[in-house]
């Protein structure tokens, strides 16, 4: 016989098995199919629960979306502040951040699909803290201050630099550009580098 102390623990692990498995199948849906053709029968046939079963977790669709979209937006946005907090000059600064978004979207296509291309129905959700594009833009800021480029508006210099990155990515979602986003780094960092202006070349 099943102690009453085991149950509610196996049934808490299953809980929680089961809503990142929701977490993980929405993600993958919202990012192929895209948030509106998405239905809530979609993702609960792709879990292998009842519609109810998923009713449990989470009371609506938008609800699925916004946890899924708060969750990887604001670990990008920890990645690239951990990158501003490594080193102290903006250069490698700026080579790790067009490496980090090359290897997101090379290892978690779906993932940089759905914070980086299909965001805007979720942004109004997140704030300035947990926010990539502000940890980018901080970055940009602090950058116009040490006279490090030439631009000397840091949103704007920070919306060059992540369009250049996501437009690519983007190409290669169509197929018109081959090989990994990583292969076409060296073309990315140097385009950025112009833009931004610095015009050095990388060590």
């Amino acid at each position: 016989m099943m102690s009453t102390t085991t149950a509610p623990k196996r049934r808490r692990r299953d809980g929680a098995a089961t809503r990142e498995k929701i977490l993980a199948e929405a993600l993958r849906l919202f990012a192929h199919k895209g948030y509106d053709a998405t239905s809530i029968k979609d993702i609960s046939a792709a879990v292998g629960v009842a519609d109810a079963a998923l009713y449990r977790h989470f009371p609506s669709k938008d609800d699925i979306a916004q946890a899924v979209f708060a969750r990887h937006y604001r670990a990008l946005a920890d990645e690239i502040e951990a990158i501003a907090g490594a080193h102290k000059s903006f250069a490698p600064i700026l080579d790790d951040l067009i490496a980090l978004l090359c290897r997101l979207y090379d290892e978690q296509p779906d993932v940089f699909t759905f914070i980086l291309i299909n965001q805007h129905n979720h942004l109004r959700h997140i704030g300035f803290s947990g926010n990539p594009v502000e940890a980018v833009s901080s970055i940009m800021r602090q950058a116009c201050e040490r006279g490090d480029i030439a631009i000397k508006e840091p949103d704007i210099a920070a919306a060059i630099a992540l369009g250049a990155a996501i437009q690519p990515a983007i190409f290669h979602l169509y197929g018109r550009l081959a090989g990994t986003l990583e292969d076409h780094r060296p073309a990315l960092s140097a385009s950025i580098r112009r833009a931004l202006g610095i015009c050095e070349p990388q060590t």
